[in-house]
């Protein structure tokens, strides 16, 4: 099993910024892909960004250039750095990681408040 607590969610004007972290406890040493991923209300649950344990991200189209995802394999941590963040990027914000045995798991999520 692998647990995962996240913070750093908030309010934020237009143009902020705001730096997501999510800590993975338990079988940490199983972990493979560590992504971020949001979801809007009354829409889907779509990736925002992920990272593999040897460092190559991916990012939506929407926040490339803004976000930058990274992670620390020492502290089991993967955090999310949220630039010139905008009224569209409001979402509830989940952790989720993929072990080597395709196992997933999600955290609780975070709430990301953008004011325009």
């Amino acid at each position: 099993q692998v647990q995962l607590v996240e913070s750093g969610g908030g309010l934020v004007q237009a143009g902020g910024s705001l730096t997501l972290s999510c800590a993975a406890s338990g079988r940490v040493f199983d972990i493979n892909t560590m992504e971020w991923h949001r979801q809007a209300p009354e829409k889907q649950r779509d990736l925002v960004a992920d990272i593999t344990r040897g460092g190559t991200s991916n990012y939506a189209e929407s926040v490339k250039g803004r976000f930058t995802i990274s992670r620390d394999n020492a502290k089991n941590t993967v955090y999310l750095q949220m630039n010139n963040l905008r009224p569209e990027d409001t979402a509830v914000y989940y952790c989720y990681v993929r072990t080597y045995w395709n196992r997933e798991y999600w955290g609780q999520g975070t709430q990301v408040t953008v004011s325009s």
